[in-house]
């Protein structure tokens, strides 16, 4: 299967077409390949992405996020200029190799998109800073709840109950996993609330805008990074972390650069991954994927770098949280 250069058009007659990606999973399936493929491409891109940026903050001991998430974004948008002046790719659905860059107009439009990525952004970053990372984890995979209540507000959608079953199992879960950990610290659980909404309106809006605005998921990342992009290094330069950066001892290491650009090549496609995992299926599936690959990335996390303590609450956490994502996505699949 490859990788989509544009937003599916109505698909041809199937005697015009070989495998046919916009087509049910399988028969009674509520999901299409090309959805599937989506979900599974995010959930590997973001554990990888996980391991070098952890390679990068630990191994490194660097000390600016900020600035990996500005580098991550000045080279997403580098790649989509360069692949679309080569006409690889389109920003518009159904053209695509026809049209100009992005007009102002749409960049206006697309405007509560890329607030709500800032948003999501800045929250996220600091809510780690006032609660410790077991009780992080914890409250953070509550944002499936948030995403419910987001989506319901904005679209009034409503989820079977064995939907709303499977995301009661999930927050269960996490809430088990971090039972021996619950030190209160109200400006740190504030933030991790406020990131959890934050998180759940720009997967939303991602499903809004995108089907409004006219563009393609590369299109949506393009106006995010116009727009992100100067904000963030205005903010990264008034903190100072631009002045870490240049006096960072590993700076001109091959080992530390070659953490970062495997760095920023995932977080490209992690971006896109979300974008159409978010527009093909929907933003509860997105947040459904992201507690799913915890699994995978405490699991890689801990036989790369070690440090994560054995606690029988956290496992049991741990499977039901594992248990309610598999229980989603078989609802998912199922079509129910």
């Amino acid at each position: 299967m490859r990788l989509p250069v544009s937003d599916p058009s109505p698909p041809p007659p199937s005697s015009l077409r070989g495998s046919d990606d916009n087509a049910p999973l399988f028969k009674g399936s509520g999901m299409t390949r090309r959805g599937a493929f989506a979900a599974v491409s995010y959930m590997a891109c973001a554990v990888l992405l996980v391991l070098f940026n952890k390679a990068a903050l630990s191994s490194y001991n660097f000390p600016c996020a900020n600035v990996i998430t500005l580098f991550q974004m000045i080279s997403s948008t580098c790649i989509l200029y360069a692949m679309r002046r080569w006409r690889i790719i389109s920003f518009t659905n159904g053209e695509p190799h026809k049209g100009s860059f992005v007009p102002l107009e749409t960049i206006f439009h697309t405007l509560p998109l890329s607030i709500a990525y800032l948003l999501y952004m800045l929250a996220t970053m600091e809510s780690v800073r006032g609660v410790n990372v077991p009780m992080y984890t914890t409250l953070r995979r509550t944002t499936v709840m948030f995403t419910m209540i987001v989506e319901y507000l904005l679209t009034r959608q409503k989820y079977t109950h064995p939907v709303v079953g499977s995301v009661a199992l999930i927050v269960l879960g996490a809430f088990v996993a971090g039972a021996r950990d619950l030190s209160f610290d109200a400006y740190g659980y504030g933030m991790v609330f406020i990131a959890n909404m934050t998180t759940a309106i720009y997967l939303a809006t991602i499903n809004r805008v995108g089907k409004s605005s006219g563009l393609n998921s590369f299109g949506l990342m393009w106006c995010n990074g116009i727009v992100c992009g100067p904000i963030l290094l205005f903010w990264t330069y008034i903190r100072g972390d631009l002045e870490l950066t240049m006096n960072f001892p590993y700076l001109h290491s091959l080992g530390f650069q070659v953490v970062m650009i495997f760095s920023c090549i995932l977080a490209f496609f992690l971006n896109y991954c979300i974008f159409l995992n978010t527009t093909l299926n929907s933003a509860l599936t997105q947040t459904m994927c992201g507690n799913l690959k915890d699994l995978f990335t405490v699991g890689l996390g801990w036989l790369l770098f070690g440090g994560l303590p054995f606690d029988v609450l956290n496992i049991i956490g741990q499977v039901l949280g594992f248990v309610g994502s598999g229980f989603y996505a078989y609802c998912k699949i199922k079509g129910k």
